[in-house]
This record gives C-alpha cells, structure tokens and sequence, in this order.
C-alpha cells in the first residue's frame, strides 16, 4: 500500500494499531506499550494510535489512547480495515511453552492484516522458544510475508532465519523498554520509605516470579538472601513485576527467611518501578523485565535464569546469570551480591553496551514511522 501527497497529509491519515499482551497487569508488558507509545509518538506526534487490550477501559486510562477489547473481533476487523499499520510487539509474543493458544491468537491478528495488504511490523520482539513443527511453520509462513521485524536479540534473529525468514528485513535493535526516559527516583525512595527501608543501609531489590512446578529454588535464595543481609546488614525488598502472582511468590519465599525482608505488596506503574529499580543497590531479577529496568535506570543487577531470554538480555550487556532457577547454588548468589555492592554500579564496560541497547531501542520507532513515510 503506498501513500500519496504531502507531508502533513500522510500524518493526518497516519493510524496505527498496536497488538501484543497488554491490559493484563505485567508491569514488563505494561513498560513495553509505554515504551512504543513514547518513542512513536515523539516522532509522530499527530499518530491516531489504537491498542488491542485484555483491559481497554484500564488501557485507555493509564497510557491514554484508544483501546478494544482483545476479543472483539468485529472492532478489531474494523481497526484492522482501517489502520495503516499494525506493530505486533515488543516481548515475548511468538512462542509456544507458556502457550500454543496465544501464539495463534498474535499470528492471527497478523495473517489478517497481511491479508488486507497493509504494513506490518513485529517490534522488538524475542522470538521462541518454538518447540512444536507445526508452530515453527506456521510462524515461518505468517512471517514471511510482513513488511519489517525488528528484534531484541542476535539470537531472535538466528530462530527466525531457522524458520525460512529471508525476504524480510530482520534488524536486531534492544529491547523497547530500554529506549524509556529514566525516571527520578524521589517517588521510589519516599515508598520505599513508607515501608520502612531507608537509605542509610544497602538495599537489595529482589524480583522473583512462579514458574511451572520450579520451588526448589525458593529455599536457596531464601538462603542466599538470609546471608547478604548478615554479612552487608542490607534491606532485602522484594518488588512485583506482576501484582499478586509475583506477591504471593515473594511472601513464599520470605517466610523461608530466617532474617528480616520486605514485601511490596501494591501494585505499580511503570514510573514508579523504574523508580523503584534506581532506589535500590542490586536487583536480583527472575523477571526479565527487573532487569532491564534497573539497567535503564543503571542500577546494577543479577539475573536468575529461566528462559532463553534472560540469558540473551545478559549476553547483550555483557554480563551472565548468577544462575539457573533449576540449579540455583547459595554461594554465586552471595558472592556477586556483595561484589555488586561494594562496587556500586555497573562495570564501564557493561554501562557502554548499555548506552549503545538504548540508542538500538529507539530505532524501532524510527523504523516504524519511516514504513508510514515510505512511498
């Protein structure tokens, strides 16, 4: 489809409709359609943009756009129709081990605006796991035929290639969120103080998340935490990524602790976690997108890994996981902790590879909007 006339007459038709896993409460999904709206719409400011929702009403109040219900298929058709875009992303949409409906459920939205011949683009997406053949085919064939993918990762773009995806421009960027302004962290420090942790001793920032039938590991951060707190006199907080699923994980695991812990027990917005995430020492993240706020907000942190995707973020900046959720040792957990916060802050060399994932991370937008411009 190409566009015709001026500058100002492209803007004015300019309507682009956003699918991905939003109006669930994930504060890592919640961050990445922040993320898209601030970078589209710093570079298309007059952009009538629409999101596909699982909470529309909650969607449009808290990033103040136009949303439908995600399955209300005749305002998606007419969204669809009508749009002049679709961006499928960011985060993990297009794999099959959380779920084989959902991955359907993305590539449908996508084969139906293939099908009507408009642009589409997959943005900043992780890729995989796909275990199942029939999955890796039919994400090959929808592929296959969009405009743009841009993806989070070197190893997104290995899955993809696997799958027979040639014709399309892959590029490999960062992840959106990491393109976000940084966030004064007054309003982290003054929660973290009504709870009773205040800065005149280290904090450590844990993220953790249930996964599948994995609890063994609950008893050996339980551990490790008990140990840091003894031998920095550090304030161990957990902070949900994901209310009350996260919630219920941390509290498991701070009942396992012999020492003293808190547990946030709100839920958050995207500028408050980030906010959260510069008010503590060291994050340690289960949760991919604990990690990633805290290198946003350059706050240094330790990734437990779960997924391909935590060791791939890792990978990009340089550093590697302190474990595995499945093997998870007490000792690494300890050691580097305390490493961290005797150094207080990131190495150089891992805050440059992150300056350079920030200005990746902008060029998703910039490829987006150039699709709108493109004759």
């Amino acid at each position: 489809m190409a566009f015709v006339g001026s500058k100002d007459e492209v803007k004015a038709m300019c309507k682009i409709l956003i699918s991905g896993y939003y109006g669930f409460g994930n504060a890592g999904d919640e961050a990445l359609l922040s993320s898209i709206l601030q970078a589209l719409l710093e570079l298309e400011p007059q952009a009538e943009i629409t999101v596909i929702s699982g909470n529309p009403v909650e969607t449009m109040s808290t990033h103040k756009v136009k949303a439908i219900g995600r399955f209300d298929m005749w305002k998606i058709y007419q969204a669809v129709y009508s749009c002049d875009m679709l961006i499928s992303g960011g985060g993990s949409l297009l794999q099959d081990v959380t779920s084989a409906r959902s991955l359907y459920y993305y590539l449908s939205i996508i084969a139906l605006v293939n099908t009507l011949g408009k642009r589409v683009m997959i943005y900043a997406q992780g890729i995989g796991p796909l275990r199942k053949s029939l999955a890796r085919t039919t994400v090959g064939h929808v592929l296959n035929q969009v405009s743009q993918i841009t993806v989070r990762d070197h190893a997104s773009k290995e899955e993809l290639l696997s799958l027979g995806i040639h014709d399309v421009p892959i590029t490999v960027t960062a992840d959106a969120v990491l393109g976000m302004h940084p966030v004064d962290t007054t309003v982290g420090r003054k929660m973290l103080e009504s709870y009773g942790v205040t800065a005149d001793r280290p904090i450590v920032g844990v993220s953790v998340r249930s996964w599948k039938d994995c609890i063994d590991y609950q008893e050996t951060l339980a551990e490790a935490l008990d140990q840091i707190q003894t031998t920095k006199d550090a304030q161990i907080v957990f902070i949900p990524m994901q209310h009350r699923e996260d919630t219920m994980e941390a509290e498991t695991i701070a009942n396992l602790m012999k020492t003293k812990s808190t547990v946030l027990a709100d839920a958050y917005s995207t500028t408050e976690l980030l906010a959260l995430s510069g008010s503590v020492d060291v994050m340690i993240g289960v949760r991919l997108h604990a990690l990633v706020f805290s290198a946003l907000m350059e706050t240094p942190c330790l990734g437990i890994s779960y997924d391909p995707k935590i060791l791939n973020f890792l990978h990009m900046i340089g550093e590697v996981p302190v474990g595995d959720l499945h093997t998870l040792e007490v000792e690494p957990i300890v050691a580097r902790t305390v490493e961290a916060l005797e150094r207080g802050n990131f190495t150089e060399t891992v805050l440059e590879n992150i300056h350079e994932l920030r200005r990746n991370a902008l060029e998703n937008a910039r490829i987006a909007i150039g699709m709108l411009h493109d004759k």
